[in-house]
Parts: C-alpha cells; sequence; structure tokens
C-alpha cells in the first residue's frame, strides 16, 4: 500500500487545526496552551482516511511567526501540502513565508484551501481566488487547484476528500530501499515503555527488533516496538508517520532534529557545500560568512555562509556556497533546506546540499566551483570517477553509495562503464570487490617501487620492505585486511614481490653482491673455525672492521638465513652447521648411555663450560632434551 504525508501551511488563525479535525475526526492541538490561546505551538498528527480506502498521515503546522522553526519540523518530509487561506483575510504574511519554505523545499504537490468561506460573498471569494492565483504565480504551487471550503457547515470537504484522493494515487512513493533514515520531530517518554521518538520515514524501512544509530549523538538502540497511525506494526517503510519505541536511551539524549539511521551509514558534519538561493524577498544582500539559521529535516542549527565566488549576494541570485555550522547536522546530498536570518529571525533563502561532509574551499577558484558542478549535475561516472580521484582509500560498493548519494542501481551501471574504459581499478577480495582510481592505483604502485629500489639500496642484506611499515608509513588509511588485498593485487600485476612478512621488487632473489658474499663468508669462516669454542660476535666484528650499523646488518641477515644460531648471550653465536652437529653427538651419546652431565657434554664437544651450559639450554628449549638433577635425558 502506498505510503503519503500531507502537511498544511498558512498563517495564523487560518483554520488549519479545525480543517484536520473536520477531514480526519482528530483535534491536532493536543497541548493546554494550545487550546487556551486557539492556536497550533507544536506539529500535531493525524490519520486520514480517504474515500477510495487509502490512509495519509497529515502534519498540523504551526502558522504563527514565532513558531517557524516548529513549522519547518514538520514540513520537510511532506510529499503533498496543503496551503490554507482564510477567504475573509487572504494572503498574509505567514502564507508569504510559508509559500517561500514551500518553495526552497520544492514540495510540488499542493491544493490551495480557502477556508471559511461561509464568512464571505461569493463576489468576495471569486476575488480572493484570483489573488491567491496571482500570487502563487513563478512558484512551484502556481498550477494548484483552489477550492473555497467550510469547516463549519461541511461545504467543499467531499470534494476536497476527492482531489486529495487523486492526488494520493498521483503521488510517486518513497523508494523504502537502501539505508534507514527518520528525522525525529517528537520525543516524549511512555510510562512502562520508555522513550519514544516520533517522525517521517524518509528512506528505507525499520522493523521491531533492528539496531539503530542515532546521530548525531552516536546512541545505539534498539526498536523494542512500532507504531503508524497508531497501529502497532512489525515493519514501517518510508514514507510512513511513524512512532518508534527506543530501548537503552534516555528522553534527555534525544531532541528534535536527532536522525535514526542504519549503524554506520553517515557521518555527521560541520560543514556542507551547497547550491544556495537567496530569495528575492530577502531585505538586504548577504554578505561573506553572515551569520545564519540553517534548518535541514527537523534540526536547526547555527552557522556562517562562506560565497565562493563573491563577497556579498544580491537577493534572487543563486550561487554555490559552503555552510560552515556551529554544531553537527547529518544531511545527504540533495537534501533541501531553509535559511533564515540571524536577527531578526526571517526566512530568506534555502536550497540543497551537494556534499554533506566537505572540505574546506579556497574561494574564487574556478576549480572548485567547477568540481561541486560536477557533484550537482555529473552523471554517475563523473562522480564516482570525482569522488575516486579526490580519496585516499579503497572503497566498497557500498561505501560510494553513501559518499556519492547515488542509488544502488546508478553506481553499479556507473562503476561497470568505468571499469570497461579502464578508469578504474578492481581488487578482488573476500566475498567483494574494492574499486580505486587507475590512476590513484598507478600512483600507489609507483610509489611502492621506489620505497622499495630505495630501501634495497640502504639494508642490501635484508630479505625486503616490511609490509607493516610500509603500511604504517604509507598507507596507513587502509586497514591492515584490505591493505593484504592491494600487494595481491600488485603482485599480480608485476609491481612487487611478496614474501612472508616483506615485500621486494619483482625477480628478486635474495642474491648478495659479490662483495657482501665474501664478507659472508669471511665472518662464517671465522666463526666456524672455532668449532665448538667460537669466537664472540663483538671479535669478529672488531676482526673484520665493522661498524656497528653494519655488523647489525649483517648479523641479521645470518640469523634470518640460517647460518647462525644464537646462544641466549648476545656475544655468543654457532655457526648451524656446528650447532646441528653438537646436537647430533649428544643425542647419540644419549641413545648410548641414556643419561649425560654438564662435564660428559665439555668433554665430547672438547669444548668449556662456557659453551656447554648455554647448548644443553637451547637443547632444552627445543625439547631435544630434558633436564632430569644436574643431568640430561632425552625427551
Amino acid at each position: 500500500m502506498k505510503h503519503i504525508v500531507i502537511g498544511t501551511a498558512g498563517h495564523v488563525d487560518h483554520g488549519k487545526t479545525l480543517l484536520i479535525k473536520t477531514l480526519t475526526g482528530t483535534d491536532t492541538d493536543r497541548l493546554k496552551e494550545e487550546k487556551e490561546r486557539g492556536i497550533s505551538i507544536e506539529l500535531g498528527f493525524a490519520q486520514l482516511k480517504l474515500p477510495s480506502g487509502k490512509q495519509a498521515g497529515i502534519v498540523d503546522v504551526p502558522g504563527h511567526e514565532r513558531f517557524i522553526k516548529n513549522m519547518l519540523a514538520g514540513v520537510g518530509g511532506i510529499d503533498l501540502v496543503l496551503l490554507v487561506i482564510a477567504a475573509d483575510e487572504g494572503v498574509m504574511p505567514q502564507t508569504r513565508e510559508h509559500v517561500d519554505i514551500i518553495q526552497l523545499l520544492q514540495v510540488k504537490k499542493g491544493i490551495v484551501v480557502l477556508t471559511k468561506m461561509d464568512l464571505v460573498e461569493e463576489e468576495w471569494l471569486a476575488l480572493v481566488t484570483e489573488e491567491v492565483k496571482e500570487f502563487l504565480q513563478g512558484t512551484v504551487l502556481s498550477q494548484a487547484p483552489v477550492l473555497p471550503v467550510s469547516s463549519v457547515t461541511g461545504q467543499g470537504i467531499p470534494q476536497l476528500l476527492q482531489l486529495i484522493d487523486q492526488y494520493v494515487e498521483d503521488t510517486e512513493e518513497r523508494v523504502s530501499t537502501g539505508k534507514l533514515r527518520l528525522p525525529v520531530d517528537r520525543v516524549f517518554s511512555v510510562t512502562g515503555f520508555g522513550t519514544v521518538v516520533t517522525g517521517t520515514l524518509l528512506a528505507g524501512r525499520i522493523s521491531v527488533g533492528d539496531t539503530v544509530q542515532i546521530m548525531p549523538h552516536n546512541l545505539i538502540s534498539r526498536v523494542r516496538s512500532l507504531q503508524v497511525h497508531g497501529r502497532k506494526v512489525e515493519q514501517a517503510r518510508a514514507g510512513q508517520r511513524t512512532a518508534v519505541n527506543l530501548t537503552g536511551v534516555e528522553v534527555e539524549e534525544v531532541k528534535r532534529g536527532s536522525v535514526l539511521v542504519t549503524p554506520n551509514s553517515v557521518e555527521p558534519s560541520y560543514r556542507m557545500d551547497v547550491r544556495f538561493l537567496l530569495l528575492e524577498s530577502a531585505p538586504k544582500n548577504l554578505k561573506n560568512r553572515a551569520r545564519i539559521r540553517l534548518y535541514l529535516g527537523t534540526d536547526e542549527v547555527l552557522g556562517r555562509v562562506r560565497l565562493l565566488d563573491r563577497e556579498e549576494l544580491e537577493p534572487g541570485q543563486e550561487v554555490y556556497a559552503q555552510l560552515e555550522l556551529e554544531g553537527e547536522l547529518v544531511a545527504g546530498k540533495g537534501d533541501r533546506f531553509v535559511i533564515r536570518s540571524y536577527s531578526p529571525m526571517r526566512t530568506i533563502g534555502g536550497g540543497a546540499v551537494i556534499d554533506s561532509n566537505a572540505t574546506k574551499h579556497k574561494r574564487f577558484k574556478s576549480e572548485v566551483l567547477e568540481a561541486l558542478a560536477t557533484k550537482e549535475m555529473g552523471t554517475p561516472e563523473e562522480l564516482i570517477e570525482q569522488f575516486l580521484a579526490g580519496k585516499q582509500g579503497l572503497f566498497t560498493v557500498e561505501e560510494l553509495i553513501t559518499a556519492a548519494g547515488l542509488a544502488a542501481a546508478d553506481i553499479s551501471s556507473g562503476l561497470q562503464n568505468l571499469i570497461a574504459q579502464e578508469q578504474i581499478k578492481v581488487i578482488p577480495a573476500d566475498k567483494k570487490e574494492l574499486y580505486v582510481s587507475r590512476d590513484v592505483y598507478y600512483n600507489w604502485g609507483q610509489d611502492i617501487q621506489s620505497m622499495v629500489e630505495n630501501y634495497r639500496r640502504e639494508y642490501p642484506l635484508r630479505e625486503g620492505y616490511p609490509k607493516e611499515e610500509l603500511r604504517s608509513r604509507r598507507f596507513s588509511f587502509v586497514n591492515n585486511k584490505n591493505f593484504q588485498y592491494l600487494l595481491q593485487a600488485l603482485e599480480a600485476d608485476g609491481v612487487v614481490k611478496l614474501q612472508d612478512k616483506t615485500l621486494a621488487a619483482p625477480g628478486f632473489t635474495g642474491e648478495l653482491s659479490a662483495g657482501h658474499k665474501k664478507m659472508v663468508e669471511s665472518m662464517m669462516g671465522a666463526i666456524q673455525g672455532g668449532l665448538f669454542q667460537p669466537p664472540a660476535w663483538s671479535e669478529v666484528v672488531k676482526n673484520h672492521k665493522l661498524k656497528d650499523p653494519e655488523a647489525q646488518e649483517y648479523l641479521h641477515y645470518l640469523l634470518r638465513t640460517d647460518k647462525l644460531v644464537k646462544l641466549g648471550d648476545d656475544e655468543l653465536y654457532f655457526s648451524a652447521e656446528h650447532y646441528d652437529q653438537a646436537k647430533q653427538m649428544i643425542i647419540d651419546f644419549l641413545k648410548e648411555h641414556k643419561e649425560i652431565s654438564v662435564a660428559q657434554t665439555r668433554d665430547l664437544l672438547n669444548t668449556s663450560r662456557k659453551f656447554t651450559l648455554p647448548l644443553l639450554e637451547s637443547f632444552d628449549r627445543e625439547r631435544v632434551t630434558r633436564r632430569v638433577g644436574d643431568n640430561r635425558v632425552l625427551v
């Protein structure tokens, strides 16, 4: 079934609340103060059952100038607006401001309802009708029908219901696929149930038991229960007015302006790129960095407007700009917003979000404006290419959908086209694919090749560049798992050769230069010459006239290539050949004599106690021998 939300708009005391009560039977003035003053202060909600049997949610918004921010919280998620104008007064100040807001939010479907027709003569009604049509020329409601009604006598109400029914039939349903997004317009507590939030579900679905994230506060909660139009449901979908009972959060932790989202699907931001229109009705030019009030979804945030190509914006002009906010805000590409002046408060402009997590731009730069134009109007291919070219990282399809603000189908087709054009490199990963710009991937390969070659020149005795060191120094923006996938792709493309913990240039064999090889043979000869009483490492270094850093490189090489075996002491190293020979001699002795003492080992190897004890302790660690009292036996 189609799910549509209808909203009212119009000047204070023009009969919006009474009209809704006549249509639905529900009095949306729920606060005592509203009853006493006879005006709506907060948002009101009701369910409208249409002649066809379809149902729609209806939002009653305040008309009084002092409560415009409450009106903005309700009008953002509507599909159809009822612009209410009293026939005895006609177009009034808040009528004009509400129409400006409808225009800025691009609510394109609407019906003009002339209320209180029972209070005026037919000639006056005809004049007001013409005045309204003239007033709406050039707005999104220029083609909206104008229908006189009386909420008191019921005249015109059946015709209005039929007209709404037809509009609901013709209104496209919101897409229920994709990530959850529900801006909160009310928060309250219900005894025995806890925190309840309400709002219009803008995208996706929400089900009982779902885990949700409350942004920008970054709270995690679970959905205990759901209601749509006062009925308990297991699932709500885009376009429905929804009440969500949340667990694990207090009423004080959530506020109007919060947004329920799929966990980790959005990031709040202090800066947004936008297309901004200053209304012709704005009283004066808008200067760069003017302080403003931003209304987006159900939130209100203070901020400043950075004009990117001028110092002042004249009424009626439209430009690219950045909004620098004083509080975090959750937004998506294409979201419509309204801006009011900081003081005095009045609606002066609005527009659409281009990038909800923008970086700070330099002003008066043509390339910045061109990039924003691509972000706003570019094809899926252009948007994907622009995003990947400007980001360091490997991205999944889901991350591209969120970043580019495109539908999954557009991302998929755009990726395929770019892959066919060899503009994107696809990196296979576990049950998914990672994407990176071909140019970025090529530059990474060049950087790695250069780093590996330089490392080889600086450390010719080492196996290769340590993988983890490379990631921490050059690729810290890529997690370890994805980094391994990247290295595998680079190896497949012949850029590097992967080893256990290092990487080297393709074709690397580990062969030493003639000079290094000669030095290794000489050092090993000195150690092997001592048989089971090898010289101390410091003595070998001194005799070969090596400085400490170079000596350490040779030592690491000899240990890594298993030419030497370290025996506890930093000075004591056996050649692997003689270490294995000593081990076999002891094993043979134990097979015949069952046990061996330290003294017997010393005599067997014709060595000293200095070397005997470390050897036996090493064999113990290898579980070749086991100490029993002062002797050793075979394990």
